[in-house]
């Protein structure tokens, strides 16, 4: 159902950098590029990320709660993912591990503007 998720930037061009990396480790590129913002993704695939910055012309803020997970093909994904993330200037949030009961393997952080975002993989 969903189609992409967007998140605000400040700085769309170091958001660029750390979506690039991201993107690139999960297999993906951009699909969408224009002044203000950069879409990444497979069209016809999974739900895309973008960035962007805000219509308004205001400042990007962090919705309080808001969460974008990235499907991870294992283990070993979610935890390079993770260190991509931090090498990138993003935050640490919560470090690879197992999460709860049943297989459910994440590692959680921010990006350099602050929005929160999980890698994960689920092996039900």
């Amino acid at each position: 159902m969903i189609g992409y998720v967007t998140l605000g930037t400040n700085d769309l061009a170091r958001a660029a950098v750390f979506y690039d990396a991201i993107a690139a480790e999960l297999g993906v590129g951009r699909f969408m590029e224009f002044p203000t913002g950069i879409a990444w993704g497979r069209p016809g695939g999974a739900a895309g990320i973008a960035v962007m910055k805000p219509f308004d012309g205001n400042p990007a803020s962090v919705g309080n709660g808001v969460m974008v997970a990235l499907a991870a093909k294992d283990k070993a994904q979610v935890e390079r993912l993770y260190q991509l993330a931090l090498s990138l200037g993003g935050r640490d949030e919560g470090a690879p591990g197992p999460r709860g009961e049943g297989g459910f393997y994440a590692a959680y952080f921010r990006d350099p503007d602050g929005n929160k975002l999980n890698a994960f993989v689920a092996n039900h």
